[in-house]
């Protein structure tokens, strides 16, 4: 029934009061006075642990044997004893971030989804780089490390075709390597949160080049752009990122669970690794001052590349909530490969929110490995 006129001006009544916390407390005093000592004394223990490091969120927790190494990069391979899908996957991680994010959590991770839905899931991992990753350009990534995992990984797998997966940066260098190399065991590429118009792209991760600042000034004594030097920038997209996830720590402080996938998150977002000196020039010579993907400029390794020259099945994933690599950076791309067979969707969520969370649980990662799926053969059982 509808109310009254006017009703909604009358200030609320005991009846109306009588609800939530208030209820608890008339209905059982005791109660509501010891629920509210334990919820403090919760809240004391979880600040006391977090702020002491004591029983600190495990991440990277799935099982996975190293299958190959060069250097600090190293190929590994998770265990999976319920393999439907022929053809693997290899997901190429950026060169600024720690590869656990594909592997957060148990009942919070990519890795996990894309076991579980039968797929044999390799990871390249480029390790913390030092001095001797200093003097590593675009062709040594992509001409060299991400060739010798796929074929690797093709290898191990009995020669089918591999799925090639790259996430940010990882994406970048996973089309380089598709553009420069049309005649490898590729099966389908998919790319994430991949940039493609650097215009589009967002001042702190644009200010470098001719317009801004020489990347050359930036690198530290071992010839590479310093761990602080990326976080400040990934740090200046959001100004008030730190102040909301300060919010929700205290709000939630009570809640073991809250807490174990906030300083999960949170070691991923303050823990970024350098970046390669040289990779670092070339990004900014090729991609920020000429727009390679969008002018098809793109020399790398002595050799041009041409992203027409992909003609595997391609998806192009974009999170429409993105900070880091805004939609409009990124949809320019499934124009310029060249292959029949390409995709893009635009899926409700962040950056990171695609393979995290209980969005990405049950949109996002479905939706990039039913297409994976499709591209792939399914294995009978005999």
């Amino acid at each position: 029934m509808a109310d009254k006129p006017g009703s909604e001006n009358k200030p609320p009544s005991f009846l109306d009061l009588m609800g939530g916390d208030f209820a608890k407390l008339v209905s059982n005093p005791f109660g509501f006075v010891a629920d509210g000592f334990a919820k403090a004394t919760k809240r004391n223990w979880n600040l006391t642990r977090h702020m002491l490091g004591i029983d600190r969120a495990e991440t990277g927790q799935s099982e996975r044997d190293t299958v190959w190494s060069s250097g600090k990069s190293v190929l590994y391979r998770y265990r999976n004893d319920n393999v439907t899908v022929r053809e693997p996957i290899l997901l190429v991680m950026s060169l600024v971030s720690r590869s656990f994010i594909l592997d957060l959590q148990p009942g919070n991770s990519f890795v996990e989804h894309l076991c579980d839905q039968g797929f044999d899931v390799f990871l390249l991992d480029w390790g913390v780089p030092d001095a001797a990753e200093a003097d590593n350009d675009l062709a040594a990534y992509t001409d060299h490390l991400v060739p010798a995992a796929v074929a690797e990984v093709n290898r191990t797998t009995g020669g089918h075709g591999v799925n090639v997966f790259g996430y940010c940066f990882g994406g970048l260098l996973a089309l380089l390597y598709a553009a420069g190399h049309p005649d490898d065991p590729i099966n389908s590429l998919l790319v994430m949160a991949t940039p493609a118009d650097f215009e589009g792209m967002p001042k702190s991760m644009s200010g470098l080049g001719m317009d801004g600042i020489d990347p050359r000034n930036i690198l530290n004594a071992d010839g590479n752009v310093p761990a602080s030097a990326v976080r400040a920038s990934f740090s200046m997209l959001t100004p008030t990122a730190d102040l909301t996830t300060v919010a929700d720590f205290w709000e939630h402080l009570d809640d073991d669970k809250f807490l174990n996938s906030y300083q999960a998150m949170t070691s991923w977002t303050r823990d970024h690794i350098p970046f390669p000196g040289a990779a670092m020039i070339e990004t900014t010579e090729v991609f920020q001052e000429r727009n390679g993907f969008i002018n098809d400029d793109l020399p790398i390794g002595g050799r041009r590349r041409h992203l027409a020259d992909i003609k595997v099945p391609f998806l192009n994933v974009i999170a429409e909530r993105d900070h880091i690599v805004p939609p409009d950076s990124s949809r320019a791309l499934v124009e310029l490969i060249g292959s029949d067979d390409k995709t893009q969707i635009e899926l409700p969520a962040g950056h990171v929110g695609l393979i995290v969370g209980g969005g990405g649980r049950k949109r996002c990662m479905p939706a990039m490995s039913d297409w994976m799926r499709s591209k792939s053969t399914q294995l009978t059982s005999t």
